[in-house]
């Protein structure tokens, strides 16, 4: 009785044992692994908002204009505010992809271009709000991981 206690504890512990080795020895011969190299993006944007605080104005049209001082360009994004909602905001610059996005009266679409910048927003044709930021200067840094032999 001994015996067979001890061989049902022997034969499971030996198969860990030989998975293990053949474990070792699959990782050992496989191939060698390459330098990793990540990809990495960064993007900065800037939330600009309005809210008619008291909702007194109902349904109404909020007109964003970005004003880039180093270039002179203007970036318009317009908004239709519909009954119950009383404030929205903005991304500054938008993606392109988006069908709402800044763009210049020729339709170009405005870029993350670190610098100085002004804007309003316009309701019903007059200047409700307006504001001023910097743009900043964003880099992406890139770590190589190599295999050490």
């Amino acid at each position: 009785m001994i015996t067979t206690v001890r061989f049902q504890f022997a034969m499971p512990l030996a198969r860990r044992a030989v998975g293990a080795l053949v474990a070792l020895w699959l990782l050992g011969t496989g191939h060698s692994a390459h330098a990793q190299t990540w990809m990495v993006s960064t993007t900065a944007q800037i939330k600009l908002g309005i809210l008619d605080k008291y909702g007194q104005l109902g349904p109404y049209t909020a007109t964003f204009v970005v004003h880039n001082e180093k270039t002179g360009k203007d970036y318009f994004l317009v908004k239709q505010l519909v009954k119950n909602q009383t404030g929205i905001d903005v991304l500054f610059p938008t993606d392109p992809s988006d069908p709402d996005y800044f763009k210049t009266e020729s339709g170009e679409a405005a870029n993350a271009t670190p610098g100085r910048y002004t804007w309003e927003c316009r309701v019903k044709g007059v200047k409700a709000v307006s504001g001023r930021f910097v743009f900043p200067e964003v880099a992406n840094d890139v770590t190589v991981i190599k295999k050490t032999e």
